[in-house]
């Protein structure tokens, strides 16, 4: 009984192996940061707003690897693309009326992430990484009124 089972076991797992090679051979290769930017012009208006995310993201981990190595002026490059395309999707959140929630998060993140960044660069970039965090801090006081507007003080 328990040589079947084996046989059984070892039978429907050779199955999975099978099926996932192909799979795993033609990969999700992830699109490059030019591939995204491409892809904002052709995409409706809610799906910019995240493509918009996804970039500033993307152009964060840049920077982040670029103060790590010590090229300041890419980096700041890099922190350029993170406020301009969260600005994007500040925009098209707003005019769409979808992925405002989604942003304002990833925005938050990104935010944070530069606040820790920023003790971890050199005295002479700090600067520049703190415009970036009131930046998109402005950018996020943005969507969080679009999402809650004032109605009427009492």
């Amino acid at each position: 009984m328990e040589y079947s089972r084996f046989w059984h076991v070892a039978a429907v797992g050779f199955v999975f192996l099978m099926l996932a090679v192909p799979f795993a051979l033609t990969g999700s290769k992830e699109a490059t940061v030019e591939e995204l930017k491409e892809r904002v012009t052709n995409a409706s208006v809610p799906d910019r707003a995240i493509l918009c995310i996804h970039i500033s993201e993307r152009q964060l981990d840049v920077a982040d690897r670029f103060y790590v190595a010590g090229d300041s002026e890419k980096a700041q490059a890099a922190l350029a693309d993170v406020i301009a395309f969260s600005g994007l999707a500040r925009d098209y959140a707003i005019q769409s009326r979808k992925h405002e929630k989604q942003s304002e998060i990833a925005i938050r993140k990104m935010a944070r992430k530069l606040a820790d960044l920023k003790h971890t660069v050199s005295h002479e970039d700090q600067e520049q990484v703190q415009s970036t965090v009131d930046r998109l801090q402005l950018i996020r006081d943005d969507l969080l009124i679009a999402m809650f507007p004032r109605v009427g003080k009492k």
